[in-house]
């Protein structure tokens, strides 16, 4: 299963979360998207089940010298969470990441205040959330933002992905109570690999994607 972006990717993902949040449910559900990837996902679902849509901010830790090997994250309000098994096996403890961690605070602070602007969150408390990503390799963002919005005490917490690695669905099991993952491959190389089109977003790009959807 191949999606030529991420629209299309929504597109197919929204058909799938419509059977678990009818729209004609007497509640607004909570579309959160994990920018930047998951904003462009997200807006279809939001369409289809006639949901509110916003993002929640979530950054991953990478490990030193490998910025992209997410070994931990942090999301929004919350304390960072940290892969310890990953930690063990880098031979990296918490303390050696602690600059890594101020500076991904310092930038989810600046895209919320960048997205968000002066608008509080929108309120989590007894709703249902569907949280959206464009994909998850470890699924370390995600489970940060999962994390944070079970805080919040949502009545329902639903991750939904249009790709993900297996490990990663089963993992984020314990997180959500219901995870929606159209594509889980057996061989699991990277996000991108499951896209035509998978280019970089920039800020704008997310800032032009809220806008029209609002």
């Amino acid at each position: 299963m191949i999606f030529a972006n991420r629209d299309e990717a929504g597109q197919a993902l929204a058909g799938q979360v419509a059977q678990e949040v009818p729209a004609a449910s007497q509640e607004r559900p909570l579309v959160l998207a994990l920018p930047r990837g998951g904003v462009p996902v997200a807006v279809p679902v939001a369409d289809r089940i006639g949901g509110e849509l916003d993002v929640v901010i979530a950054r991953k830790i990478g490990a030193p010298g490998r910025p992209e090997f997410g070994v931990g994250a942090i999301a929004e309000g919350g304390p960072p969470i940290f892969d310890e098994t990953a930690l063990r096996l880098l031979g990296v403890t918490e303390t050696d990441l602690a600059e890594t961690v101020t500076a991904e605070r310092a930038e989810l602070s600046r895209r919320r205040h960048r997205y968000r602007g002066d608008r509080s969150a929108p309120p989590v408390t007894d709703r249902t959330v569907v949280l959206i990503d464009d994909g998850l390799a470890t699924g370390v963002t995600a489970h940060a933002a999962l994390r944070w919005l079970r805080t919040q005490r949502p009545r329902r917490l639903i991750l939904a992905v249009p790709v993900c690695s297996r490990q990663a669905r089963d993992a984020l099991a314990a997180d959500a109570d219901t995870v929606v993952c159209l594509h889980a491959p057996e061989q699991f190389a990277a996000v991108g690999q499951w896209y035509t089109d998978f280019g970089q977003l920039t800020d704008a790009d997310v800032d032009q994607i809220l806008s029209r959807a609002r």
